[in-house]
């Protein structure tokens, strides 16, 4: 799993990313990611690296936790 920065233009993706969610509801935009994510895993066709990624994913959400 990579960890390190690998988008040439993290800026960029960034702002294409949030302005794809203008004028969307929450429920839109979250869907909208779904998709995404799908698309993405899809492209990265690794299980392993996935699996990682989903795992530390998760860590991270766990970390941000209020009160934890």
């Amino acid at each position: 799993m990579k960890t390190d920065a690998n988008i040439p233009d993290p800026d960029g993706f960034y702002e294409a990313w949030v302005a794809a969610h203008e004028g969307l509801s929450d429920a839109e935009s979250a869907d909208l990611d779904a998709r995404l994510v799908l698309l993405l895993a899809n492209q990265v066709g690794d299980q392993a690296v996935l699996l990682a990624c989903i795992a530390a994913a998760r860590a991270a959400a766990a970390m941000d936790r209020p009160g934890d």
